[in-house]
């Protein structure tokens, strides 16, 4: 190949990142407008979502392409349990269940593992390059906007057995591109990460019911705060990249 999977995925999903992050719920977001009810509920479909890619890259670990990419230092599957029960309590594993977007989601991931399971590199990279990347300015936006105490909440951001964020990308980048796949491969995969991000995108898409509220509730704060003489709540605007696996 001319380049290397990960220029290919960097470059050929520009197009839905950008889509991603015009969605109301993420623009939202990076605004510092976050409703909890919204915020739990992303927090649920996402501990599905990881689930089910570890499950898969677990079941492959042995597989030539996959093994390359296993890396159990990124996997969230622990860390949202931790903000499952902080959001819903010691029962949620009986209470919260996939959204219609995202079971849609558990399905195609439980698909390709099955019928061509090189595919979920681009699941894993779509969503572990975005959470490295941006997830330390959306761990601050989560934690000012809901008011949670330090380590409430925002465990989903820690990556604890990764000290170093860049260097672990510029790591999985070149494994990425040392992947054993002819062209014709890597194409696939970057349709299936893009793919990724429009499944991303639904479910995000759902939250959107109490965007209004919580947009309206931040508005009518921001004017009590004016009328009482207080400081004007700054957002925190993130750059570009805050959502971006790159």
């Amino acid at each position: 190949m001319s380049q290397g999977l990960a220029a290919l995925l960097r470059v050929g999903t520009q197009k839905s990142h950008s889509a991603a992050e015009s969605t109301d719920f993420i623009k939202c977001f990076l605004k510092g407008v976050v409703d909890k009810t919204s915020y739990s509920r992303l927090v649920g479909n996402l501990y599905f979502v990881y689930s089910a890619i570890e499950a898969e890259f677990e079941m492959h670990k042995n597989d030539p392409v996959l093994s390359k990419l296993y890396y159990r230092e990124l996997w969230r599957e622990k860390s949202l349990e931790l903000d499952m029960l902080f959001y819903f309590g010691s029962n949620w594993r009986e209470t919260v269940k996939p959204t219609t977007a995202c079971a849609k989601y558990l399905a195609r991931i439980r698909e390709i593992s099955a019928n061509d399971p090189v595919l979920l590199v681009a699941h894993a990279y779509t969503r572990y390059m975005g959470d490295l990347s941006g997830g330390q300015i959306l761990k601050k936006i989560a934690k000012e906007s809901m008011g949670l105490a330090e380590g409430s909440g925002t465990a989903f951001y820690e990556f604890d057995d990764i000290r170093n964020h860049g260097e672990f990308k510029k790591h999985y980048r070149q494994a990425l591109d040392t992947l054993p796949i002819d062209a014709a491969t890597a194409d696939r995969i970057v349709d299936e990460a893009n793919a990724s991000f429009h499944m991303n995108m639904a479910m995000f898409r759902e939250l959107e019911g109490n965007w209004l509220l919580a947009l309206t509730k931040f508005g009518w704060n921001s004017l009590i705060s004016k009328l009482k003489g207080e400081p004007k709540h700054t957002s925190v605007r993130p750059e570009s990249k805050a959502v971006a696996p790159n």
